[in-house]
């Protein structure tokens, strides 16, 4: 029997991470580091056994979906503060609040020690509290107070330790790309709003069939589109800011030089994940037009593809899992394109358990490595550092999609799909995500090798020096060592579900009825769905079947090689990379995608800033202004000449004044006796 859902509940989740912020950013000083962990923790804590409580009470068919402030009215239009619960933000809400949790317990070990601390706290707790307003919005103002909210706490988190000049400019790119891509999002929401005139999901959805009948003028694109098409393709340039989609992909990688908890949440349950979600639940709206979904779907395939290379040739261990969630990222937009939108956010879900549980298991290794991040460095870890070997193997097995783990059902069904539709796009996509598992197998599989087999290289190469924890009271190397529980305790707890979540969900997520009101397909025209269910035949039969598939195979040779190249034979790869040295160039360049944002397109906004500058303010508005001023200033030096004080020149001025007004009266009159 459905039970109804407290309001006071709903309204707590997002709120006790905020009381949390506030109390460590606005009291840090006077609870000081334990209370600011403590107050923080306990804030995420009691949103994630609400969120718990709606899972369940959503399972058991609840529905929630109201005003709970009306905050202005203008015309018609209705701004306000509403929740919309149903089984696609019950997930998200669990999803947000587990990870957020685990990542606040890791912090208390990772950022021990750090003059930011509660800061830091604060900012994290801040960070949940967006992203549960963002997830829990039932509208598109409070969709975007939570979008910009999450770009702003990643701002100032990325730039957490501001006196690195490198955060600063990491922070900062991090901003400006993202401002290009909310440009795109707010004229689709601007679009929204002008023609269907409503700001509210549910209004908006039921008007979407009436939208899609409307031409819309686009002289400079070929002349007329359809409305549908451009808010689609309006709305999802915002996601691929937030999701990191090329070409807005370019800020992600750099997002490594906030702290490695942040790092933590940015890519695998808030931030990048906003962009999916959102495209998810505009559902309605973007399965009226093939035109916008088949540009997600080639978006979402060059991002897969291509970004997974970028994970070949990175040293740095934080770098190598940053271009993994790009990558992954890329497969869950290709869903989207799909129209399984549904496998989307499984996968969604499944790749934020592993892929945290990866970032927190770089971070717990680059504690025992005294910060030292280059994988080249490392080796043989696995005797050092059980707890943290143990828990990286288990999520990189769930990332390369290895049967029974969780990324394999979510990675399978997304390849599945894209074979099921029909859009011009497939060809490459089904390529893209296909070719996709040998490289995240491989790249995967090369930093464990190095990390955690092999040599020790670490005896080799000494400690930063400005670490002060890194050499003994003789200058010798400590060896590492495994991290405090603080730190492990949150490895075990996400290796869990990291192995057995998709195991246990993908049949209600995928086949059930979880979704049922969240989702909308258009199974006549977009079958991906359909196909999908048919071929299904329960998780373990499923996992069977795939030991013969070719993602299987491709993803066992990934290992394979990775194995042979770092493990058995290393002068293969050094071979290989003199011989290909040219497209190493390409790949540490980044497809020179950096360069040509910075040379040409920076340079042209300052170029054209510069001309605006130069040319309008101070040439013509400035030269009208001072000009204006100075004929004003020469006149009256003029005028000020006959000012002398003398009468008898008073006198003269005025006669001749009449002189001259006589004259000009009667001139018609003696004109008339002339003739």
């Amino acid at each position: 029997m459905a039970t109804s859902i407290s309001t006071a509940l709903l309204l707590t989740i997002p709120l006790a991470p905020l009381a949390g912020a506030l109390i460590a950013g606005l009291a840090g000083k006077q609870v000081g580091t334990r209370g600011a962990h403590t107050a923080t923790i306990l804030g995420v804590l009691i949103a994630f056994i609400g969120a718990c409580l709606v899972l369940q009470q959503v399972l058991d068919g609840a529905r929630f979906n109201a005003t709970i402030y009306q905050w202005a009215v203008v015309d018609k239009l209705v701004m306000e503060v509403g929740f919309l619960v149903d089984g696609l933000t019950a997930m998200m809400m669990v999803v947000v609040t587990f990870v957020s949790l685990m990542v606040h317990v890791y912090t208390i070990g990772y950022m021990e020690g750090d003059p930011g601390y509660q800061r830091f706290f604060s900012f994290i707790s801040l960070f949940t509290f967006s992203m549960l307003m963002l997830v829990m919005s039932n509208n598109f103002l409070q969709l975007f107070f939570g979008w910009e909210a999450v770009g702003l706490v990643s701002y100032l988190l990325i730039g957490f330790w501001f006196k690195k000049p490198t955060a600063i400019f990491a922070n900062m790119k991090a901003f400006l790309v993202n401002r290009v891509g909310d440009f795109g999002f707010i004229l689709g929401i601007g679009l929204v709003v002008a023609y269907a005139g409503t700001l509210n999901y549910g209004e908006a959805f039921a008007k979407a069939p009436e939208l899609a009948k409307i031409a819309f003028p686009l002289p400079l694109f070929g002349g007329e589109w359809m409305l549908i098409t451009v808010t689609c393709i309006c709305l999802f340039i915002g996601a691929m800011g937030k999701s990191a989609q090329f070409p807005l992909h370019v800020w992600l990688p750099d997002s490594m030089e906030g702290p490695t908890p942040i790092s933590a949440l940015i890519h695998a349950a808030t931030m990048v994940t906003a962009g999916i979600f959102m495209v998810a639940r505009m559902s309605p709206l973007f399965e009226l037009s093939d035109t916008a979904l088949n540009f997600v779907l080639v978006i979402g395939s060059i991002t897969a593809l291509f970004m997974g290379f970028l994970g070949i040739i990175q040293n740095d261990i934080k770098r190598v899992v940053a271009y993994s969630t790009l990558s992954q990222l890329g497969y869950m937009t290709v869903a989207l394109g799909a129209s399984a939108y549904s496998v989307a956010v499984f996968h969604l879900m499944t790749h934020a358990f592993f892929k945290a549980l990866l970032f927190l298991g770089a971070g717990s290794v680059i504690i025992g490595m005294h910060h030292d991040q280059d994988i080249r460095n490392m080796g043989g870890l696995r005797k050092h550092m059980p707890i943290t070997w143990i828990t990286s193997l288990l999520g990189s097995l769930a990332l390369i999609g290895t049967p029974l783990f969780a990324g394999f059902y979510s990675k399978d069904s997304i390849i599945e799909a894209v074979h099921a539709t029909h859009l011009p796009g497939t060809g490459f996509a089904i390529f893209a995500v296909t070719a996709g598992v040998f490289v995240t197998a491989f790249y995967s599989f090369r930093m464990y090798f190095l990390v955690f087999h092999g040599k020790e290289r670490f005896h080799h190469k000494p400690f930063p020096p400005e670490d002060d924890h890194a050499h003994d009271d003789h200058g010798h190397a400590h060896t590492p060592h495994e991290s405090p529980w603080v730190v492990t305790l949150p490895l075990v707890l996400l290796a869990i579900p990291s192995v057995v979540i998709g195991y246990l969900t993908i049949g209600p997520m995928l086949f059930g009825d979880f979704f049922k009101d969240a989702i909308f397909v258009n199974a006549e025209h977009h079958p991906a769905m359909e196909e999908l269910a048919q071929s299904f035949h329960g998780a373990g039969a499923m996992a069977l079947h795939a030991l013969s598939s070719l993602p299987f195979l491709l993803a066992a040779a990934g290992v394979a090689t990775a194995w042979l190249f770092y493990l058995q034979a290393p002068a293969i790869p050094a071979a290989l990379d003199r011989a290909l040295k040219p497209l190493r160039t390409v790949l540490e360049n980044k497809y020179y995608l950096d360069s040509f944002n910075e040379h040409v397109l920076a340079a042209g906004a300052r170029l054209l800033g510069t001309g605006l500058w130069k040319g309008g303010d101070q040439a013509f508005i400035d030269g009208a202004v001072n000009g204006s001023a100075s004929l004003v200033g020469r006149l009256s030096g003029v005028v000020r000449g006959w000012q002398s004080g003398h009468l008898y020149q008073y006198a003269l001025v005025m006669a001749l004044g009449i002189f001259g007004l006589l004259t000009w009266q009667l001139w018609p009159y003696f004109n008339g006796l002339m003739r």
